[in-house]
Parts: C-alpha cells; sequence; structure tokens
C-alpha cells in the first residue's frame, strides 16, 4: 500500500525552504533591473540563469518535462507560461516574469509584473500599472489571510474580493484554469490554490502548510488559449495580463512569505499582519 505525503511540513523543512526562497528572490530582481525597451526576453532569462547556478541551484523551471529555459516571460496579452526568445521589448509593454530555484531538494517560486516606461502614451502605461498594482495587491491579500484563516478557500475569497474591490469599472477577469498550489520537495504539490470563490473549504490551514499563491489577473475577460507553442497563456481577446506570486510558508509562530527578502513585511503591512520568521 502506498502511502500518500502529508501537505504539512516539519519546521525543519520550512527552514530548509528559505534558501531556495531567497535566490528566486534575487533572480526576479537581476531581472527586474534588466527590464527596459529593446532588452529580448532571452536576456532576462539569461540574468536568472548566472544568478541561480552562481548560488549552488537549480531552476525548478528546468526540472519541468520539456521545458529548457530559466524563467518564464509573458508579455502583454501573455498572461503566463510564455517561452524567453529573441522578441524584444518595447515602450509600454507589461512584462510578467516567473521563476523557481531548487536548493538542497527544495522549491521556491515567485513571480512579478514590470510595466516599461512609455512617456509617449501615459495612459497605457497607467492602465496597466493599475492592473499590475491590483494583482499585486490581491496577492498579498491572499497571503495575510493565511494569518487568520481556517480553511484554503479563504484565500481565493480574499483574493477575489481585492480585485472586485479595486478593479477599475468593468472589472478585471481572474484565469480560471490556472491556480496556485503546494511547494516543497516539488515545485507543484497539493493542494491547490485557487484565485476566487470556492465552495470546497478545502484543506485546513495550520503550521507545516507551504503554498505559491499566484493571481493571475487580465484587464478583459478572463477566457486564454495555449499557442502554438504549447505553453504560451494568451487571453482571446487580447487584453493584458498581470500575474504575482509568492512562496509562503504556515508555522507555530505565523506566517512567512519564503520569496521576499523581508519575509513578506513591507507587502503585508497595510493589511495589518506581521510576518514571523520560522524558528
Amino acid at each position: 500500500m502506498s502511502l500518500r505525503r502529508s501537505i504539512y511540513k516539519s519546521p525543519a523543512q520550512l527552514r530548509a525552504m528559505i534558501e531556495p526562497g531567497l535566490i528566486t528572490a534575487e533572480a526576479l530582481a537581476a531581472v527586474r533591473e534588466l527590464i527596459r525597451p529593446g532588452v529580448t526576453t532571452l536576456e532576462l532569462d539569461a540574468a536568472a540563469s548566472r544568478v541561480i547556478t552562481g548560488r549552488g541551484a537549480r531552476s525548478n523551471f528546468q526540472l519541468v518535462r520539456g521545458y529548457r529555459h530559466t524563467i518564464c516571460a509573458s508579455v502583454n496579452e501573455q498572461v503566463v507560461h510564455g517561452i524567453p526568445g529573441d522578441r524584444v521589448l518595447e515602450p509600454g509593454d507589461i512584462v510578467s516574469i516567473d521563476a523557481g530555484a531548487e536548493y538542497k531538494g527544495w522549491n521556491g517560486d515567485s513571480a512579478i509584473t514590470v510595466i516599461v516606461p512609455d512617456p509617449s502614451r501615459p495612459d497605457v502605461v497607467a492602465e496597466r500599472e493599475r492592473l499590475s498594482e491590483v494583482t499585486e495587491g490581491s496577492l498579498w491579500a491572499g497571503i495575510a489571510s493565511l494569518a487568520t484563516a481556517k480553511h484554503l478557500a479563504e484565500i481565493g475569497a480574499a483574493v477575489q474580493d481585492y480585485i472586485e474591490a479595486n478593479a477599475p469599472d468593468g472589472g478585471y477577469g481572474i484565469l480560471r484554469e490556472y491556480v496556485g498550489h503546494g511547494i516543497g520537495r516539488k515545485m507543484h504539490e497539493s493542494p491547490s490554490v485557487f484565485n476566487y470563490r470556492v465552495a470546497d473549504p478545502g484543506p485546513e490551514i495550520r503550521p507545516g502548510l507551504a503554498l505559491a499563491i499566484e493571481p493571475m489577473v487580465v484587464a478583459g475577460d478572463h477566457t486564454t488559449f495555449v499557442e502554438d507553442d504549447d505553453w504560451t497563456v494568451s487571453t482571446v481577446d487580447g487584453s493584458p495580463g498581470s500575474h504575482w506570486e509568492h512562496s509562503v510558508a504556515v508555522h507555530d509562530g505565523g506566517i512567512w512569505v519564503l520569496t521576499a527578502p523581508d519575509g513578506g513585511a513591507a507587502g503585508l503591512a497595510p493589511f495589518g499582519v506581521t510576518p514571523v520568521p520560522i524558528a
């Protein structure tokens, strides 16, 4: 009889996830610094690779069958899973970067969205910045809910509530087919973490839970399709998307954002939550 691995981890296992989280954060910081007009998405990929390998880790994206790059780089109507290549970034582009590192058998996973400056189109830039800000805010709302939530479904409700309260007239779309997940020995583990309300309360939130929370939000309709490269997920209506993600641990003392150098202190402050280091 096979035994199913528990979704809850020991304090020692959670501590082992701190370093891959910080490596992931450093890789994304290096990519963020490079994002400007004229840079290719493959150059961004190389920057993340240098950081991850330089710290003795591996890109866990490259451990996914059929994927050979370090990051996913999704531009404009591409929401997630964009493949780095010779695409040149242009003024006004909204760029989502997803990265992860495996270090000593444990994983980190995180994503950011950056808008390329375009002084000639301030209205476009403002609209895309708002989309990114609301998506990032919904991520922190979901993380903050972990401090008091009893069951997993409360995270999705918090994410959706934040988006609905802060989106402009007409609202935003939340991707349905792509959700967050547990993380640990593998980048993708149980349970699924929905970014919207669901009827099933889901697993109990208690110490030992490690999750990758990642709202994926679009300015128009949430319907997407997979492009011919079999990876890139784009909106059917061509509306731009934003993707933000952090890996978070629930432990005996509280919560700690593994992929944020400050443990999530700045992002959680507006919600009245203070992260606690893992003892």
